[in-house]
């Protein structure tokens, strides 16, 4: 799917030139006169892409559309573009992960850069969804005890502080142990251990032992 630029701004004059200046630039713009227009075809899923806004519009300004992209859980990169200087506003927009804050006339070049960089943020946002839900697949194949192996050993457990920990022989942890690699399909601990970082898994002080090296 190709990378978009939506670009939203009340004034027809503005959105007619940017667009046809981006467009010369080599983006694909899809070009929205409000912010509640963006918003009604962003509601059957934002492709990858960035949205450029002008930050006062009637009804729904940028603002209120960067809150309602937020809310609705749209993670679409915005740069704001504004008619006049507007420190408070600008640090709000920022302060919720706007790429940029550009003042009109708007500079070509930084606009050009500005929505470059929000088009590598949002493949790499992208990436890392993927990425992540790859591992949650293969988590999901775990067995309960194989997941409180998995969070054990990749806290640093040896074998045998493990076993202790649940319960269980060491020659048992290691088969626990081998099927987690083979599921997870990972080719050493420390990929294992990226791995369980990517899903935010963790576990419990163990109650056998302190934490030792990663290694068995």
């Amino acid at each position: 799917m190709a990378e978009k630029v939506y670009l939203v701004d009340d004034d027809p004059a503005v959105r007619r030139s940017l667009a046809r200046l981006l467009r010369v630039s080599g983006f694909e713009v899809v070009s929205f006169a409000t912010a509640e227009e963006l918003l009604a075809v962003l509601a059957a899923g934002a492709g990858p892409g960035c949205v450029v806004a002008d930050l006062r519009m009637p009804r729904l300004s940028g603002l209120d559309l960067q809150d309602e992209l937020h809310r609705r859980g749209l993670s679409v990169p915005i740069v704001f573009i504004s008619g006049r200087a507007d420190v408070p506003s600008s640090v709000k927009a920022m302060k919720a992960g706007a790429v940029d804050f550009l003042e009109k006339p708007v500079d070509v070049d930084m606009l050009r850069d500005a929505i470059r960089g929000a088009l590598e943020s949002d493949a790499r946002r992208r990436a890392d969804l993927a990425v992540r839900t790859e591992l949650e697949g293969r988590a999901r194949t775990l067995t309960p005890r194989e997941r409180e192996v998995f969070a054990l050993v990749v806290n640093g457990l040896l074998n045998k502080q493990v076993g202790a920990e649940l319960g269980a022989t060491e020659k048992t942890i290691k088969v626990h142990r081998a099927r987690i690699m083979e599921k997870m399909q990972a080719g050493s601990l420390a990929e294992l251990v990226r791995m369980a970082d990517t899903l935010g898994v963790g576990s419990p002080a163990p109650r056998a032992g302190s934490h030792a090296p990663l290694h068995s």
